[in-house]
């Protein structure tokens, strides 16, 4: 598969709800906030969960982002 085909293929199976990245930057603190404080976040922003799950960096941030406000690694 050439990297056209990937993306293509990469789209197609893309959440319909996911936010995007540039959009997920904007709410991130929000989002950790909710998680931090034992609410469920997912629920909330279910195109923010659909983003996280989909998008290692940006998940990869909101986990530093979540555990460097609880003090707990990894979220």
């Amino acid at each position: 598969m050439n990297e056209s085909s990937a993306r293509i293929e990469h789209f197609l199976h893309t959440d319909p709800r996911d936010v995007g990245c540039d959009q997920a930057m904007e709410m991130l603190h929000v989002y950790v906030d909710l998680a931090a404080n034992g609410q469920n976040p997912h629920e909330r922003y279910p195109g923010m969960a659909a983003h996280l799950q989909a998008c290692g960096p940006c998940d990869q941030d909101f986990e530093g982002l979540l555990a460097a406000v609880t003090g707990r690694p990894g979220g």
